[in-house]
């Protein structure tokens, strides 16, 4: 079965750093796109940032300049990291699978970021 798991969440400071880590197992994960969404408390969740299976990247205006997307598809792993934290990031941040071509998506549980001093 798919299983879309993320990790690396946790407590940091203002102006720290983060890794995320979504491994997705039981897809093809080159036929992908990867996506981290995050969704505040009494928020909407929103895009945070994707990457297709070549590699194109796309972001919010909100984590640009300080997040970085990435994947290694040898290892079916997508991952972000998070520089310059702040206390508008604080959310719980979804790994996000979507084969656009054959209409299938998935999502993982999602793992808490709490920026607090």
């Amino acid at each position: 079965q798919v299983q879309i798991v993320e990790s690396g969440g946790g407590l940091v400071q203002p102006g720290g750093s983060l890794r995320l880590s979504c491994a997705a197992s039981g897809i093809i994960f080159n036929f992908y796109t990867m996506a981290w969404y995050r969704q505040a408390p009494g928020k909407q969740r929103e895009l945070v940032a994707d990457i297709t299976s070549g590699g194109s990247t796309n972001y919010a205006d909100s984590v640009k300049g300080r997040f970085t997307i990435s994947r290694d598809n040898a290892k079916n792993t997508v991952y972000l990291q998070m520089n310059s934290l702040n206390s508008e990031d604080t959310a719980v941040y979804y790994c996000y699978a979507a084969d656009i071509h054959r209409g299938r998506s998935y999502w993982g549980q999602g793992t808490q970021v709490t920026v607090s001093s």
